[in-house]
């Protein structure tokens, strides 16, 4: 009985948790598309890309950032419900434009190195990452988009606010993730520059009214004695 009531408060005081079932949507909508779209799809380059050498190194940053995300959310959902609801608001509808792009208009990329120049733990890091993540449904980069989006989050997080070593950690971190999309030839520069508009985008529809003064009107509840 203990164990049930425990988990009985526990989704009393966490009723939020109801948001991750978008993960089932996103999961079997994204598993279709990866299993689906394996050729006729438009490839995304830019002369950028062929200037941007490929550093394997930066697989490091570019693993961390579902470290990085999982951390975000957690945060947010155990200590701040409508900073939570905010991130989740702003990331699961990016995630879901990049759905529908990715359905309209099946894309991919043609810029991964076939030989690499050195062999070494990093490039068998990213040998295994070309093994499981295909090179199609790329645009726009969600690796760029989620650490904006949770960098908008930790930005607009008066606790964390007051812990600027953490709130530097997560905007440096972020910038590494970013330029990993590039070094690793996991993305082009368009894929990520579509990352940063769309994170601009939906800023100004999730936290922009608030932080711009406008907020929602209180409702208020009519006591009868």
């Amino acid at each position: 009985m203990n164990i049930k009531r425990k988990i009985g408060d526990f989704f009393k005081k966490y009723k939020h948790a109801w948001v991750f079932s978008y993960a089932l949507l996103y999961g079997s909508w994204f598993y279709y598309l990866e299993t689906h779209v394996t050729s006729g799809y438009h490839i995304i380059y830019s002369p950028i890309d062929d200037k941007i050498p490929f550093i394997e190194y930066f697989i490091v940053p570019y693993l961390l950032w579902f470290v990085f995300i999982a951390v975000v959310f957690a945060y947010f959902f155990f200590t701040d419900v409508d900073g939570f609801y905010k991130l989740a608001k702003i990331s699961f509808a990016g995630m879901t434009i990049f759905l529908i792009i990715s359905t309209i208009m099946p894309n991919g990329l043609a810029i991964r190195p076939v030989v690499f120049e050195r062999d070494n733990i990093f490039v068998d890091l990213v040998k295994m990452l070309y093994q499981t993540d295909t090179p199609t449904n790329v645009f726009p980069s969600l690796h760029v988009f989620n650490s904006l989006a949770a960098c908008i989050a930790i930005k607009n997080s008066k606790k964390l606010n007051e812990h600027k070593a953490i709130c530097m950690g997560a905007y440096i971190l972020t910038a590494l993730i970013i330029m990993a999309t590039m070094f690793l030839k996991q993305h082009s520069v368009l894929d990520v520059m579509a990352g940063f508009l769309m994170a601009y985008t939906l800023y100004q529809f999730v936290y922009a009214p608030e932080a711009n003064g406008v907020r929602k009107p209180v409702r208020q509840t009519l006591f009868v004695k």
